[in-house]
């Protein structure tokens, strides 16, 4: 059994038990929290596909903690005029994990 959730603007394919980073939410470390944006449910062929979102359909999970991504460099320099600027970033994201998936 799988399901297609939207969260964060982003999409994910998510099966009971999974692990899965999304973008940061407001939810304390070891919180359950419920995603009600299932766009699609299939159960062992049994395929529901919502428009836009599956009525009833919700997927459990508990909140394991907060996780920074890797640093990305970002370097600006405009040639002839020997000006350089750089700039790093770090992504914040939700690490979650599925308990289960309610069709």
């Amino acid at each position: 059994m799988f399901a297609i959730v939207e969260t964060g603007g982003k999409q994910y394919r998510v099966e009971e038990g999974l692990e899965f980073n999304v973008e940061l939410l407001k939810a304390e470390a070891g919180e359950n929290l419920s995603i009600d944006k299932v766009l699609l449910v299939d159960n062992d062929g049994d395929t529901k596909v919502g428009a836009p979102y599956v009525e009833g359909a919700a997927v459990e999970c508990e909140v394991l903690g907060h996780i920074r991504g890797p640093k990305v460099i970002v370097f600006h320099k405009l040639p002839k005029k020997d000006a350089r600027k750089t700039q790093g970033h770090r992504h914040d994201y939700t690490q979650l994990k599925v308990k289960s998936i309610k069709a």
